[in-house]
């Protein structure tokens, strides 16, 4: 593969015209109603009714949000940032369906439950899960529950865990990888793939439009575990294998959860790796994902693959920060939005929650309330969600 950063003038360019890249910088310094850093809680656009509110399902909500749809304009435009066409071509149709087509092989009963006596069997997979939380509900493997674009970023007391919060979370995982690329030129002189990392990072969580599908209450399904790491990653990896993307980005995408820096953290990267090989029915060592013996990745162990795990910590500060603005806004619900304590646990608050978030993020929110006090917040989300005594005015 070409790599951009093999020359500082071109790097700092293609740098730059990536981060401007469908206008996705500007569109996420300022979200449309709420403006960062201003207490009074301003808004741009028109408010809605709770009545309205409630009646919007997930996808139309991520619809609605400039934030959440120019953050998808950018990691299609990152995409075609990748100087390999054909693998840039291949990431976009992903991103625009994100499909789990290796469930071609697993449209009986009888096969889904021999894939779960295999990572049972294999120590990746606890017996007590069954083959409907192992793998999701699906009507075809050729088509993906739900848009790439409306997904949740993780479970629904967690990180981005509103419609489109997982391009929110894509979005600035890719800038973080880039940033660190740029550092590592910059600081170092060490050229690195952008390639691999862009491919890695905008891959690393192909399958939660699948595995966090959102419910009639507005909360999505729950999540389990395999190899030790929540499922959509090792799916999201065992998706790639299975489409036979490049080792090397399969590697790297995989070091988002681990990296190989040290016997324990490889362990787990080779579990994530091995149950993935197992569920795309390939062998990892015959596809140059893992040294002979299976026990290690192939030394020696590439810079590129830490990259995507660094830059995969956003939930450092986005997971309590997503604890902190929920809490916050079930006080708001309560107290000006006439809800019950039976509300915060059903439809009516979790639709409320979710159009909210999926306007500001939880952690535009969080950023008003930490300038602005309760009062800024409280101001915010007034400005997008009309209380219900106003709904008639």
């Amino acid at each position: 593969m070409d790599n951009l950063f093999a020359d500082k003038e071109l790097s700092r360019r293609a740098f730059l015209r990536l981060s401007a890249c469908a206008s996705g910088a500007a569109a996420l310094t300022q979200v449309p109603g709420l403006s960062f850093g201003d207490a009074s809680g301003e808004v741009a656009g028109d408010r809605i009714s709770m009545e309205e509110c409630l009646s919007l399902t997930p996808r139309e909500m991520a619809e609605r949000s400039a934030v959440v749809q120019a953050s998808y304009e950018f990691l299609l435009a990152a995409a075609d940032e990748i100087t390999d066409k054909g693998l840039s071509a291949r990431i976009k149709e992903i991103l625009t369906n994100p499909a789990p087509t290796f469930m071609a092989e697993y449209q009986t009963n009888a096969a889904r439950e021999g894939l779960r006596l295999k990572l049972v069997d294999a120590g990746l997979l606890k017996a007590a899960v069954t083959t409907e939380q192992l793998l999701p509900p699906l009507i075809s493997p050729d088509q993906a529950p739900q848009p790439f674009a409306a997904a949740s970023g993780s479970i629904y007391d967690s990180h981005h865990a509103y419609p489109g919060g997982l391009v929110i979370h894509t979005a600035l995982n890719v800038r973080s990888s880039l940033g660190l690329c740029q550092g590592y030129y910059d600081t170092y002189g060490v050229p690195l793939d952008r390639d691999i990392v862009l491919a890695a990072q905008l891959l690393h969580d192909l399958h939660k439009p699948w595995v966090y599908q959102w419910q009639e209450d507005g909360s999505s399904l729950p999540e389990y575990q395999i190899a030790g790491t929540g499922a959509h990653h090792v799916l999201s990896l065992a998706e790639a294998i299975y489409r036979g993307l490049p080792a090397e980005t399969v590697i790297a995408q995989a070091s988002a959860h681990d990296n190989a820096g040290s016997p324990a953290d490889e362990a787990r990267l080779v579990g994530y790796i091995k149950a993935a090989s197992i569920i795309a029915g390939k062998d990892p060592v015959d596809a140059g994902l893992l040294a002979a013996g299976g026990a290690a990745v192939i030394p020696p162990r590439m810079i590129e693959p830490f990259i995507t795990y660094l830059g995969d910590h956003d939930w450092v500060f986005s997971v309590p920060a997503a604890k902190w603005t929920i809490g916050l806004l079930e006080v708001l619900a309560v107290a000006d939005y006439g809800m019950k304590a039976a509300d915060l646990k059903n439809g009516r608050f979790n639709s409320f929650r979710n159009y909210v978030f999926s306007q500001a993020t939880m952690i535009g929110l969080y950023q008003t309330y930490v300038v602005g006090g309760p009062g800024g917040l409280r101001a915010a989300v007034l400005n997008l969600v009309d209380p219900p005594d106003k709904d008639n005015d």
